[in-house]
């Protein structure tokens, strides 16, 4: 049965965690264990349940408690269920773009690189992307052409910031991914690791003695690591120095290159698994 609160008042306390908590406070450096982020929409709530993800409480409008939220709180147990009218929850900046529901979730525990490259054959590496709309971007197109994990450099933005998530479509929870130990992936320490799971690197770059995306040996490698830079200043120079391949998109009418959301699509189409 689910505990119903209603709320009035924008300032009530029990909206810090939705309306005046910084992301960065969400995250809690500090505490990890005690991590949370914001869920938006009902479809994004429900993956991220199916998924494992343990609820905290609900904020949403009060007419949902019966209709599209019924089946979410079935499944929540009696946590809070903060309810309010539409005209106090607009208050709230971006509420327009959540379908009237918001759940606040523990954050998991980060599997190990080894964890989420068990049985993968072809992963995605970002490197120092910052964007969270680039990030929720290339996870939804991750999940839709069939890369089967995500690793992501120290400096890259959270997958788990409210609009990664609210760009993937919730696909963050559908796709297995953690954070690499080091910031650069030209490091030793993170290419040892890649070489020991048996990863080939491939580095989407600008540079003319790059192979063509549908190159014969490129496509034929049998488990293949797809490794994509921040949007300004690309790869760097040391990592593109120490993967196995580097790699350029052919492009027309003189367009020199592609956001890194869109050349992530175009790479996982041509280079991911078939299934």
């Amino acid at each position: 049965m689910s505990n119903i609160i209603e709320i009035t008042d924008f300032m009530a306390p029990e909206l810090d965690v939705y309306a005046r908590l910084s992301e960065v406070q969400l995250l809690n450096r500090a505490e990890p264990e005690k991590g949370m982020f914001i869920a938006e929409s009902p479809k994004v709530i429900e993956r991220a349940l199916d998924a494992g993800c343990i609820p905290v409480s609900f904020l949403m409008e009060k007419k949902h408690v019966e209709t599209q939220a019924k089946e979410l709180l079935a499944r929540c147990g009696e946590i809070p269920v903060y309810v309010a009218e539409f005209e106090v929850l607009t208050k709230l900046t971006g509420f327009q773009l959540t379908r009237g529901m918001l759940c606040a979730m523990y954050r998991s525990k980060l599997p190990s690189v080894e964890e989420v490259c068990a049985g993968a054959t072809r992963i995605a590496i970002l490197e120092n992307v910052m964007n969270p709309t680039n990030i929720g971007a290339i996870f939804r197109s991750a999940a839709a052409l069939n890369m089967d994990a995500v690793l992501l450099t120290a400096a890259c933005s959270n997958p788990l910031y409210r609009r990664a998530i609210r760009v993937s479509m919730g696909t963050v929870f559908q796709i297995p991914w953690t954070f690499l130990e080091e910031k650069e992936l030209g490091t030793e320490k993170n290419l040892d690791c890649l070489k020991r799971l048996g990863f080939k690197t491939a580095a989407f770059a600008l540079r003319d003695d790059s192979v063509s995306i549908d190159d014969p040996k490129l496509m034929q490698e049998e488990k293949l690591a797809i490794v994509l830079g921040t949007e300004g200043d690309g790869l760097a120079k040391e990592t593109m120095a120490a993967c196995d391949y580097t790699v350029r998109i052919p492009m027309s009418h003189g367009v020199d290159s592609l956001n890194v959301a869109a050349a992530s699509a175009v790479a996982f189409w041509q280079l991911g698994n078939r299934k």
